[in-house]
Order: structure tokens, then sequence, then C-alpha cells
């Protein structure tokens, strides 16, 4: 049988730290970059990839919950259920990092960073996964 955190020691378990320092990340991108990205252009509209801050910050906060449910839930299938829905909400929060490079702000070099450390959460994952 796997181990099984408890509630106080989930805490403290590198996954879960990665993805608070994850949502930290792209609370201060979103910051950054929405006031950039809402300046009007010359067709007096805003930006159209100013709605991936919103995208990333809402993909970042659903990572603990679904950690928590798989770490709580009883059945193997319900945990690798919640598993699945972490790795395919940092596939999508991957993704858009990706749309987000594409746009024309200073603020890309920080976007790079936090593909950068998606790509360390995607390993702690990975071991994760194999531990539930």
């Amino acid at each position: 049988m796997a181990y099984k955190f408890s509630s106080s020691e989930l805490y403290y378990s590198p996954l879960y730290r990665k993805a608070k320092e994850i949502i930290h990340l792209t609370r201060n991108i979103s910051d950054y970059l929405i006031p950039e990205m809402a300046v009007l252009n010359e067709r007096e509209t805003e930006d159209s990839k100013i709605y991936f801050t919103g995208d990333i910050i809402r993909q970042s906060l659903s990572l603990i919950p679904n950690i928590e449910n798989a770490e709580k839930a009883n059945l193997s299938d319900s945990k690798l259920n919640y598993a699945a829905t972490v790795g395919r909400l940092t596939d999508i929060l991957y993704k858009n990092c990706e749309r987000l490079e594409l746009s024309s702000c200073n603020g890309t070099d920080f976007v790079k960073l936090l593909r950068r450390e998606l790509k360390k959460f995607r390993k702690l994952q990975y071991v994760w996964k194999l531990s539930l």
C-alpha cells in the first residue's frame, strides 16, 4: 500500500510546495502583464492574449485542490483520476504560457521562468503519481 500523507504532511510535500510556487508566480506574472496588455492598440482593441493571464491563474489555483483530493481519496481509481486532472492542468498551463510568450510584452522572460518551473513540477508530479 502506498504511503498516504496526513493533512499536515501534505503541506510539506515537494509537489505541494511547487504548486504553491506556481500559484505565486502566475499571480505575479498576471499582475505584471495585464497593465501592458490592456493598452488599446491602433484598432482600439486590447491584446487578445490578455485572457491567457486569467487562465493561468485559474489553472494554477486548481492544482492544489486536485492534489489534496488525490491524497485523500480512498479508491485508487479516484486517486488516478485526480492525478490525471493535475497532469491535464499542467499541460494546459504550459500551453497557455507558450501562447503568452508569443505576445509582444516585456514580461515574456517571466513566462519562460514559469515554464521552467512547470517542467520541474512535471518531474515531481511523475514521482508523486507513482507513489499514489
